[in-house]
């Protein structure tokens, strides 16, 4: 039976690279994030900004892209974010896109599971490619503004992430991804993936078709 992880695509709090860079023509690479950043996860930014729940935040990021319709939007969160990221000079995640500080970590643990090779689709799978998992860790500008699926031969893992949306899904059997899950959180991540944050995201997949924008 398939299981699914969640994980949320991180804030980003720039270090020794300018805020400036981080527009279209001039978005960092993956491994600029990894080396001149630090990552701000959401649980620390709900703190920062006073955040009540994950579930706001993710209300108030879907707001502030205007992925939501007028019922369902939270415009007093949008500004609490927007505020917090001005004051602190941190970077909003990128919507439907792979999270740059976690891509490497999440394909060294699919390689520790005994895969040197993952297939790159685009986003609707029309287009394949297979890829040697050690150069796209390498390559800084693998996954830049790609809408892309990555999948192992067998379709034994899937990982992709959901347009509109500040996070990403680790689709695998439950031993698998219970594997991936203690590899992330004890070798790269410490704490900072937890399992129930595919309990916080239920109202997203439940209410996805309902609330999007028109």
């Amino acid at each position: 039976m398939m299981k699914y992880l969640f994980f949320f695509h991180p804030f980003i709090k720039p270090i020794s690279i300018s805020c400036d860079l981080f527009e279209p023509g001039t978005y960092p690479g993956k491994n600029d994030f990894i080396e001149k950043c630090e990552m701000i996860t959401w649980k620390q930014f709900l703190s920062l900004s006073e955040t009540e729940s994950y579930n706001k935040l993710d209300i108030g990021l879907r707001t502030r892209i205007m992925g939501l319709k007028k019922q369902f939007a939270n415009e007093e969160t949008s500004k609490r974010i927007q505020d917090t990221c001005e004051k602190l000079q941190l970077i909003e995640p990128m919507e439907g896109l792979f999270p740059e500080f976690l891509m490497n970590k999440v394909l060294l643990s699919i390689k520790q599971e005994g895969h040197d090779w993952i297939w790159s689709g685009d986003e609707f799978c029309t287009e394949r490619k297979l890829e040697y998992i050690d150069d796209l860790i390498k390559d800084n500008t693998a996954f830049r503004n790609q809408r892309l699926n990555l999948f192992t031969h067998e379709n034994e893992i899937l990982l992709t992430t959901h347009w509109d949306s500040h996070f990403s899904i680790l689709c695998s059997d439950k031993n698998t991804i219970n594997k991936l899950l203690s590899l992330l959180i004890w070798k790269f991540f410490s704490a900072t993936i937890k399992l129930k944050f595919i309990g916080v995201y239920k109202h997203i997949i439940k209410l996805t078709e309902k609330t999007i924008a028109p």
